[in-house]
């Protein structure tokens, strides 16, 4: 068996695994750690069928940045689970029928087999990754720099969104603490001064 063999059946391992995991984990954060986990098991795969520009895509694109705004929207809308719960049971028999549709299209396409590329057709020059990716970064320039800038401003604005301030932490402010001065800290008060009373002197029946 060639290691490529070993490394697919690896991968479609753990990506069989973080999916079951995904609809079965009972914290939703964890629910969206193992899809993360199973979209980078799905790259691996893509890379071992030498399609790179699609499993570095899937990397970047959902892995690095849908999947992070998930994450950020799951905790900021801290969502009940125990009232989503309630009503599994109730949609279980439509979603095993569509599930099993799927499978069964899945299956049918594995028995039936996969189309191969005729001997006829003319080769490619240089890797595909090569060729997209300058096409990417000449004619697309300005519509990927327009994502990123709002992918970029997306995930910033998740993060401002989550951030909860507790009451009860002790934090300090470094802005007070640069522009503090010496005159906020210590404050002299003026006092009069005050004689020291005598002690009371001691009685002839104290002495005896």
């Amino acid at each position: 068996m060639a290691y490529t063999t070993g490394f697919f059946y690896l991968f479609a391992a753990v990506l069989l695994f973080a999916a079951f995991r995904v609809i079965t984990s009972r914290n939703t954060v964890h629910a969206v750690l193992y899809l993360m986990l199973a979209f980078s098991q799905a790259s691996a795969l893509w890379l071992l069928l030498k399609a790179e520009f699609l499993g570095i895509t899937l990397v970047l694109v959902y892995l690095g940045a849908v999947m992070v705004l998930f994450l950020f929207v799951v905790m900021m809308l801290d969502i009940n689970v125990d009232e989503l719960r309630q009503g599994f049971w109730k949609h279980f028999p439509v979603a095993a029928i569509i599930g099993g549709f799927v499978a069964a299209e899945l299956i049918a396409v594995v028995w039936t087999g996969f189309p191969t590329v005729s001997a006829g057709a003319p080769a490619v020059q240089g890797s595909n990754t090569h060729a997209l990716g300058k096409l990417l970064y000449t004619e697309y320039l300005y519509p990927i720099e327009i994502a990123a800038v709002i992918l970029l401003v997306a995930m910033i604005a998740a993060i401002a969104l989550t951030l909860r301030h507790r009451k009860d932490s002790k934090a300090i402010n470094p802005g007070d603490q640069v522009h503090v001065k010496a005159r906020d800290r210590l404050v002299v008060v003026p006092m009069a001064a005050t004689q020291k009373p005598a002690a009371p002197a001691a009685t002839e029946e104290g002495k005896a």
